[in-house]
């Protein structure tokens, strides 16, 4: 016989589904600016000094994340369905039982689409021109030519694959600012300095060995082998971390979103009231819910009421993006909405 999911194990199930193919759609996109990149247009604008014209030609547009935009419609669309499989019977006056579906071609829903992933892109890539801005600048000034700062940007090609690897393209401006100060480290042959790159937890340990000889005889890394760590090795790992938040962060926004939209669209048919509907926070519920989260458990609001956050913020759902970074970046809480047919009963 088989088991009966819980609430929690369904929502982890669309969790496991979905957060892959947004981690996916995210790199994909970053692949492809990758492959599209041109090293020569580049190079020539940073001989002039150019950094804005070196910028504009990785070509970082909106088209470049169509990928990640049909992600998030997938999973805003399998939450919804979701969350109208789930609803308790209803039957109109007659006992008839009525049919509920989740409509993705419902005004609001492709407003919140369209809306959302304009608004992720555009910060995703305003993020991005903001580190690279300050990785050329600063490259240049520190006497890199502008080829390898070029390289140092869009990576290098894989003689095996054919393809760029490393680079810093997708990362955010902390983690290319991480980059940066990683590859002054390694470049410092200052024993203090060596010892603090080994403290960095996305480094790739099959260095440490070259870094412990550099601290040990006081002779500096090859700077081929310092780009392979840092603007490979290194990028190459912050770029997966950067996948995977985004995955998460927006893989839960767009269920908890789509699970509003289901219930707002059976409000609007007028199957039910929205007094009769309440909805619950949870939490993952282990040593990792982020502080501000914790004393949410189980807050209860009704259906537009929004959660509050102890540190003020307020909520519509877990992944909210209206609310701040803090409170929704890599967020594992889940909503439950359940409907009470006596609340508006005199």
């Amino acid at each position: 016989m088989l088991k009966r999911l819980s609430a929690r194990e369904k929502f982890e199930q669309l969790i496991a589904d979905y957060e892959p193919l947004l981690r996916n759609a995210f790199l994909e996109s970053i692949r492809d600016i990758k492959s599209n990149i041109q090293i020569k247009r580049i190079v020539e604008r940073l001989e002039r000094n150019d950094i804005a014209g070196a910028i504009e030609a990785l070509y970082l547009d909106q088209s470049a994340f169509r990928p990640l935009d049909r992600a998030i419609a997938q999973a805003f669309e399998g939450g919804g369905v979701a969350a109208v499989t789930d609803m308790p019977t209803l039957r109109d006056p007659s006992g008839a039982k009525l049919v509920v579906r989740f409509d993705m071609r419902n005004y609001r829903a492709e407003a919140w689409l369209r809306e959302h992933s304009a608004g992720l892109v555009n910060d995703i890539i305003a993020d991005q021109r903001n580190g690279i801005r300050t990785f050329l600048t600063e490259g240049l000034e520190a006497g890199r030519g502008p080829r390898a700062v070029a390289l140092d940007i869009a990576g290098r090609v894989n003689r095996a694959t054919g393809a760029r690897e490393g680079g810093i393209v997708g990362l955010t401006a902390a983690q290319t600012r991480y980059v940066a100060t990683a590859r002054s480290e390694l470049m410092s042959n200052d024993p203090e300095q060596l010892k603090r790159y080994l403290t960095r937890n996305r480094r790739d340990k099959r260095f440490d060995a070259t870094v412990r000889k550099a601290i040990k005889t006081g002779k500096p890394i090859p700077v081929a082998t310092i780009d392979r760590m840092t603007t490979q090795q290194y990028a190459n790992r912050l770029l997966l971390l950067r996948g995977e938040t985004i995955a998460r962060t927006e893989t839960m926004g767009a269920l908890n979103a789509s699970q509003m939209e289901a219930y707002q669209q059976l409000i609007d048919s007028g199957a039910i009231s929205e007094t009769v509907v309440q909805r619950v926070w949870h939490t993952a519920r282990d040593g990792r819910v982020r502080d501000s989260h914790q004393g949410m458990e189980g807050q209860t609001v009704g259906f537009r009421t929004p959660f509050q956050s102890p540190r003020g913020p307020l909520l519509q759902y877990p992944g909210d993006p209206s609310a701040p970074a803090s409170e929704i970046v890599n967020c594992r809480c889940r909503m439950s909405i359940k409907t009470d047919f006596l609340a508006d009963i005199d």
